[in-house]
């Protein structure tokens, strides 16, 4: 008889990111999200934790820096977090589910764009663990 033995894996983590190419392509990635969820440039910068003077040249395409591995975390969370709206919902609570307030107990009546800006990484991990809840993936 053969003992099942649980391991645990501790989650990997997120190097931070000098490569301009891919830089380019997380930082698009993540103006397409502010866009779909229609948030304002202080709410953009404030979730991706930059002045919003860096998310102005994020926009606009002309930033230059590296992304250290905060950013890079903030932008695996962020863009996992639109993944899993667009696979649980189809029409308007797609893009507008994270600006709606949210009387769920994790939420307290905050939307959840509220409540990462308020909460940093661990309030986007809660975010994106209850994306994933809903969809059935815990």
């Amino acid at each position: 008889m053969s003992a099942i033995v649980e391991q645990v894996v501790e989650p990997q983590a997120i190097a931070p990111l000098s490569d301009p190419q891919r830089i380019s392509t997380v930082v698009k990635a993540l103006v397409r999200v502010a866009e779909a969820w229609s948030l304002s440039n202080a709410q953009a910068a404030s979730l991706f934790d930059v002045p919003t003077a860096t998310w102005s040249r994020m926009k606009a395409g002309s930033f230059k820096g590296n992304l250290d591995q905060d950013k890079m975390m903030r932008a695996s969370l962020l863009i996992g977090i639109f993944k899993g709206l667009r696979l649980l919902f189809h029409g308007p609570l797609e893009k507008g589910w994270p600006k709606q307030p949210n009387t769920g107990p994790a939420f307290a009546g905050q939307s959840p764009v509220d409540k990462m800006i308020a909460g940093g990484i661990p309030a986007m991990m809660a975010v994106r663990r209850h994306i994933d809840a809903l969809r059935g993936g815990v």
